[in-house]
């Protein structure tokens, strides 16, 4: 195999992240890098397979062969002002774009750019891809504009100009068309980037789970082995395709003709099931790379999970596959379901699967799969689709969000997190999903990796992550069983209008657990009916009818304990009846009760319940609780979506040299940053509108004196250090100072505390509450923005909420009233409320600056005093550093 990056074996000189995998519009999967010098032999080979027709479009002429000057000058570039990108698969060069910049004609801030792609991809999208990669590289190099010729006649180039999203500004001159615009990211942009990225990594995942044929390499005629029992499984499942079992020695295998390798099929393959020992996956590989297979399921174990030699050939093993077009699964993956009858693929070890349903299910632990299946089909929950992806080293959840967000068989989403794949994108792409289909995740903390294997980016504590989760809209459960109970009523019932609940039971103490539970999910009982335990059928539904009819009530619980000897079916059946086509949620708990199932029952001619459906729990808690869960996702699906509100009185082109030429001139590492002092900071978030009320540093007493009268009184004087700011006991600064006299007084009084001669003067501030904004630069989300009120007592008590950037304005609201101390800002005990206006105000300007500016890497604002009056900054601080990894801040590429 070879390594990671095929650039002829030599050094390359340009960025590395400028190297991506990237899916076509058909799903199939696509290497970008620069071109090398090493290249010319695959540029001239490239060249001589274009059609006359396609290279006339590209050349403005016939152009049948590359002179040698001109492979020279093709693939011998600064990587600066000229740059180019192939694409390749299998090694070999499918399409060329390239960029080349305008300075000599007086055009400094533009770029010639064009590309040509061969015939047989034509229609791939592949222009797109090379044309939003190349305006990446060209911004990192200070170009704005892109400018390029084109014939008349070549309607697909001038389409794909104008179908990225850019806006366009045309020219005619006989034959041509001479086409300019700018590159900077718009909105209207993105929502093409996006609607891209959906398609194609849809269509990669429908290639999963839509083969039309299987091949299941390591199929064994030994009962005891996991290839045989995969056969077993597909077969049995009745998967609507041909079936190859793979086997070296036998010519059949459960009774089907087998092959000795996948190439020896004489028909196409469309997904490989991988069941052979780790050591042997290589040569399969091959066979699949040769036969052009679309996807592999890797179930064999021994890769990044056993080690570091595991993790280097489970690297290699993903670039391989990629760099054929082919997409991944596992490896230690447990394998894949689709229970739509035209399909009908069960290519898993599961011994019990659960019948056709409605939600898709993404895990990655093969062992904790085939237990969430048996559970499942215990609990009559169908599935549309499960996947379980092992060690998640190519295709992740991210790619099934994007596939359940277009699949009509999908409702509801269930997933079990381990480890974040791209949480940046992970919130994008669940933001969009949750409006239309709900996401219920237990995120675990844990990952099925070794722990010498994790990535760094991989881990969240847990606030960050159920903050990024909540303002995405994903339901986040603790447990597998919280899973599938919001599933069960996600899936078989409407969602609750509001929160006015109505519990019709026998049992007082069973209404008492329900009403208790659901308060802590905003749920209001306001109608409670207690039959007493003699109660017959005909007055339970009686009962249940006058609720259900009621106006006034949103939702339904009806809990019962069965007297002796009363049959608990028949009320069950009064249930079922009395709730059969109404509108409103409802839910049940049939206490001690056997033979009861957890849905009562609509069902299809299968036996699969269906819509209209009553969830039944084991508890009135877990009821209660499933019926919150939803509330509060209905809620955040009423609430309207907020857009990303750029302030207008920004001047983002300055703040950005200010920070380059700060990184620039001190020569900070890669993984170092470098701290703004106080005045450099004052002055970068001035350029956001966020400023920092009037200091001063001093290192005498006169010049604080001096400092003061031009400040103008009163003022304050406070040390610097960390170690003085922001105690409790205020010992580290002099307030309501009113003189010259006052000012030096404090001045020497502070040194003599802190040892320290470097202190501020300022500007006295109105009072408040102090409030403190963190932005940190996450390893996995980019950056969190974080806000709670000032102080020790409150750091330690860890009241802080999270949001991930860029903030909507509501996702700003939501964020100064999330900390368990915000009533503090809202009048609490007779105070006056504070100016929240400001705060929202200021944390959409932080916001902005960090998503303008990656380069800052810690923000912190303490304290800020939210008054009546407003929200005053009375200190920020700075750290800025080389751009951290940012995958889905740029075009668009594989994870």
């Amino acid at each position: 195999m070879t390594g990671p990056i095929e650039t002829g074996g030599g050094p390359w000189d340009f960025p590395r992240h400028w190297i991506a995998d990237v899916l076509a519009s058909d799903g199939g999967a696509v290497h970008l890098r620069p071109i090398v010098p090493a290249d010319a032999d695959r540029i001239v080979a490239f060249h001589s397979k274009l059609s006359e027709r396609t290279r006339y479009m590209r050349y403005f002429g016939p152009y049948p062969v590359m002179s040698p000057r001109d492979v020279v000058h093709m693939t011998t570039l600064d990587h600066r002002t000229r740059v180019a990108l192939v694409a390749l698969l299998g090694g070999e060069i499918i399409a060329v774009g390239i960029y080349e910049g305008l300075a000599s004609l007086g055009r400094p801030e533009s770029a010639e750019v064009a590309f040509v792609v061969a015939d047989d991809h034509q229609g791939r999208g592949l222009g797109t891809v090379l044309l939003e990669h190349l305006a990446g590289a060209a911004a990192e190099n200070d170009f704005t504009r892109f400018e390029a010729e084109v014939l008349t006649e070549n309607r697909a180039m001038l389409a794909v100009f104008r179908d990225a999203g850019y806006q366009l500004t045309r020219s005619f001159d006989g034959s041509t068309v001479h086409v300019e615009f700018l590159i900077d990211p718009t909105d209207a942009l993105r929502t093409v980037r996006n609607a891209r990225e959906l398609g194609s990594e849809s269509r990669s995942v429908a290639n999963l789970l839509r083969p039309t044929s299987v091949a299941i390499i390591g199929a064994s005629t030994d009962p005891s082995k996991v290839g045989n029992a995969l056969l077993a499984n597909v077969i049995s499942g009745g998967f609507t395709g041909p079936v190859f079992p793979v086997n070296a020695e036998a010519r059949a295998v459960r009774g089907i003709r087998a092959y000795p390798s996948v190439r020896d099929i004489p028909d196409p393959v469309d997904l490989a099931i991988v069941a052979v020992p780790a050591d042997t996956v290589e040569d399969v590989l091959q066979d699949c790379l040769s036969k052009r297979v679309k996807t592999m399921v890797v179930v064999s174990a021994g890769f990044a999970e056993s080690g570091d030699v595991g993790a280097v050939a489970e690297r290699t093993l993903v670039h391989e596959i990629r760099a054929h077009g082919m997409r991944l699964v596992g490896p230690n993956a447990l394998g894949v379901i689709n229970t739509s009858p035209d399909v009908a693929l069960n290519a898993t070890l599961a011994p019990r699967v659960p019948g056709r349903g409605r939600i898709g299910f993404f895990c990655q632990s093969g062992a904790l799969g085939i237990a969430i299946l048996d559970t499942a089909a215990r609990r009559q929950l169908g599935l549309s689709t499960f996947v379980s992806a092992g060690n998640r080293a190519d295709l992740s959840g991210n790619d099934l969000l994007q596939y359940w967000d277009t699949d009509p068989q999908t409702d509801v989403i269930l997933l079990y997190l381990e480890s974040f794949g791209n949480p940046r994108k992970f919130s994008r792409l669940a933001r969009r999903v949750s409006r239309n289909k709900p996401i219920v995740a237990v995120k675990s903390g844990r990952s099925s990796v070794a722990p010498s294997q994790v990535r760094r980016d991989s881990t969240l504590d847990d606030a960050s992550a159920r903050a990024v989760l909540e303002q995405s809209g994903v339901i986040q459960v603790d447990t597998i069983a919280d899973l599938f109970d919001c599933a069960t009523v996600l899936a078989y019932q409407p969602l609750p209008r509001g929160p006015r609940v109505g519990i019709v039971g026998n049992s007082t103490v069973l209404g008492v657990l329900a009403a208790t539970a659901g308060e802590r999910f905003g749920l209001r009982v306001v109608e409670q009916i207690d039959l007493g335990p003699a109660a017959a059928a005909d007055e339970f539904s009686q009962a249940l009818h006058r609720v259900i009819g009621d106006d006034g009530v949103d939702a339904v619980i009806a809990v019962f304990v069965p007297p002796v000897a009363v049959a608990a079916d028949t009320y069950a059946r009064a249930l079922t009846e009395a709730t059969a086509g109404a509108d409103k949620t409802v839910v049940s708990t049939f206490l001690a009760v056997e033979g009861i199932p957890d849905n009562l029952t609509v069902r299809d001619e299968s036996g699969v319940p269906t819509w209209g459906s009553i969830p039944s729990y084991p508890a009135p808690e877990r009821a209660a609780s499933a019926l919150g869960q939803a509330w509060r996702y209905a809620q955040w699906r009423a609430t309207p979506e907020s857009e990303v509100i750029r302030p207008a009185d920004v001047d983002s082109d300055t703040a950005r040299e200010m920070v380059r030429a700060a990184i620039v001139s001190t020569q900070v590492g890669t993984d170092e940053t470098l701290a703004f002092d106080e005045q450099d900071s004052a002055r970068l978030l001035a350029r956001y509108g966020v400023h920092v009320t009037d200091f001063a540093e001093v290192s005498d007493a006169d010049a604080a004196a001096e400092a003061a009268r031009s400040l103008g009184f009163p003022v304050a004087v406070k040390a610097v250090s960390s170690r003085w700011r922001g105690r409790l006991d205020g010992e580290g600064a002099r307030l309501d100072l009113s003189g010259p006299g006052t000012v030096r007084a404090a001045f020497d009084e502070l040194v003599a505390l802190t040892g320290d001669r470097r202190l501020h003067v300022q500007r006295m501030a109105p009072r408040g509450v102090a409030t403190v904004i963190r932005v940190r630069d996450d390893p996995s989300f980019g950056s969190l923005i974080a806000f709670g009120l000032a102080g020790a007592t409150f750091d330690l008590l860890g009241d802080h909420a999270y949001r991930a950037i860029p903030l909507t304005e509501a996702d700003a609201r939501d964020l100064v009233g999330a900390p368990r101390s915000a009533p503090l800002l809202a009048g609490y005990r007779g105070e006056p409320a504070v100016d929240t206006d400001a705060l929202v105000d200021l944390l959409v300007r932080v916001s902005t600056l960090v998503d303008d500016i990656p380069e800052v890497r810690e923000l912190v604002l303490d304290p800020v005093l939210a008054s009546v009056s407003g929200a005053v900054v009375l200190s920020g601080r700075v750290r800025v550093g080389p751009v951290p990894s940012r995958r889905d801040a740029g075009p668009r590429r594989l994870s």
